[in-house]
């Protein structure tokens, strides 16, 4: 008994043709390796996925975020300017940490290896005022952390006396 051959399966065929306000719009997001992401596009950009339109704009904040952490910008700027002299100013950085990790503008990996890098900090205090005091004397270290504390301004350091 002979059969009839099964028609071939054009069903693929006519997805690639139908026309592209059927289809669901997709994540443009193209792979190392040439795939691009099948995830549906977000509402809220106008050619990538939600994962990949926060990762995009982690991207973009990351100057800005920077600029927080050092204390160089933003509502309450750390008075020593990035140069983290006292307790304070590192758990200012640490408070900025928390908020940014809370509004997930930063990773939560590269959150924790900023808060190893502030615990460093903080087991290094006390080496750096001992060598600051051995340097600069025991009241330039007061004077520094006192204006560090409490002053809103930039806390320039004084500077190193020259042995001759």
């Amino acid at each position: 008994m002979k059969t009839k051959p099964l028609a071939p399966d054009n069903s693929r065929d006519h997805a690639k043709n139908r026309p592209a306000a059927a289809q669901p719009s997709r994540c443009l997001f193209p792979f190392s390796d040439g795939r691009q992401c099948s995830m549906l596009r977000h509402d809220s950009h106008p050619s990538l996925c939600l994962f990949h339109a926060r990762q995009e704009q982690q991207l973009l904040d990351s100057p800005a975020i920077a600029a927080e952490l050092a204390g160089l910008s933003g509502p309450a700027p750390d008075s020593s300017r990035g140069q983290f002299l006292t307790s304070t100013d590192i758990s200012r950085v640490l408070g900025k940490l928390f908020q940014l990790l809370a509004q997930d503008r930063i990773s939560r990996p590269k959150a924790a290896t900023l808060a190893y890098i502030t615990q460093l900090l903080l087991h290094n205090q006390h080496s750096v005022q001992h060598e600051f005091q051995q340097t600069l004397g025991y009241n330039a270290w007061e004077n520094a952390r006192h204006h560090s504390l409490t002053s809103q301004s930039a806390c320039p350091l004084p500077p190193i006396p020259i042995n001759p």
